[in-house]
């Protein structure tokens, strides 16, 4: 089983509308409602891959329970853990005539102490049974900055390899606890390291604690320093569409590859080629298998000859 960890969960709603244009009403011509929040979306694309996933988090009020219902019908089990405040909603507005995507997000409910208290007692019983685990996302208000280095910690020492994907001063902290992976983008390396150049941002943030770090470099794909080398992983063309939840499918693709005990270059193929069938798809954590084969049947994996 891979447990995904969302503190932050969301309902996402996708309008598409023929041009956006600031200060201007638009008529919208498609609507979808999906469960969301960053680990969501990773289980619903490990799901698809054929994998057992659990997720875990919080989920509260009457936003909370539309998304528990969807998530029933998936082949997704929900361990998600009530609270008194409402989940957020996250908008994402699709430009049809440019396929760019403004996205809106809102901050989410407050948790209370006893709320987390039960999330950490559920946690350690399910990471127990964990083949891994993903954390993922945004902390909502009410829990404190060090939560996610808490739970490397907890996972480490259930000795269950876990991956960490946020931003800020979560990932900052949690880093430091000794992750097996983090995967930033371009943006949260920077902030993370102060460096802008790809390869020595990632060569840095691999060295505050992480056992590897695979940065997310948009349309260049993906950067990896493991332990094992350096390598660089690109689809076969840009594409573009809807960028929610491209990133989760490529830690989806991460986290299935290390549980198969795929080598790295396989594991970065799959990543990247998720990632961009994502794009290419109508609503986030969603892919279409034919073009997710198609695309790994051309992504390219190019080793470095810089030593990690």
């Amino acid at each position: 089983m891979i447990l995904t960890v969302t503190l932050n969960t969301a309902l996402d709603i996708t309008y598409k509308v023929d041009a956006l244009t600031p200060h201007a009403s638009h008529r919208v011509t498609d609507v979808a409602e999906r469960p969301g929040g960053k680990g969501v979306n990773v289980a619903r694309v490990l799901a698809a891959l054929g994998h057992d996933t659990v997720v875990t988090g919080f989920a509260g009020g009457p936003t909370g329970g539309v998304l528990r219902d969807l998530l029933a019908p998936l082949p997704v089990r929900d361990a998600l853990v009530p609270v008194a405040g409402t989940t957020r909603r996250t908008v994402a507005v699709v430009d049809a005539s440019t396929g760019d995507t403004t996205q809106l997000n809102e901050p989410g409910p407050a948790v209370t102490a006893d709320e987390w208290s039960a999330f950490l007692t559920g946690y350690d019983a399910l990471v127990r049974e964990a083949d891994a685990v993903a954390l993922c996302g945004s902390l909502p208000p009410g829990i404190h900055v060090g939560a996610y280095a808490d739970l490397v910690r907890r996972a480490r020492a259930a000795s269950v390899p876990v991956v960490l994907d946020t931003s800020g001063e979560p990932l900052r902290r949690g880093i430091a606890a000794r992750p097996d992976l983090v995967k930033p983008n371009a943006d949260e390396l920077a902030r993370l390291t102060g460096a802008r150049e790809p390869l020595r941002a990632t060569r840095d943030a691999r060295r505050r604690g992480a056992h590897a770090v695979v940065a997310s470099l948009g349309p260049e794909g993906l950067l990896a320093v493991t332990p094992d080398g350096i390598w660089q992983a690109a689809p076969p063309s840009a594409v573009k569409g809807n960028p929610t939840g491209a990133g989760d499918s490529a830690v989806a693709g991460l986290l299935s590859g290390l549980v198969e005990g795929l080598p790295w270059p396989d594991r970065l193929a799959r990543a990247v080629a998720l990632s961009a069938a994502t794009v290419l798809a109508p609503a986030a954590g969603e892919f279409d298998m034919t073009t997710y084969r198609e695309l790994l049947s051309r992504s390219t994996v190019t080793e470095h000859a810089t030593a990690a």
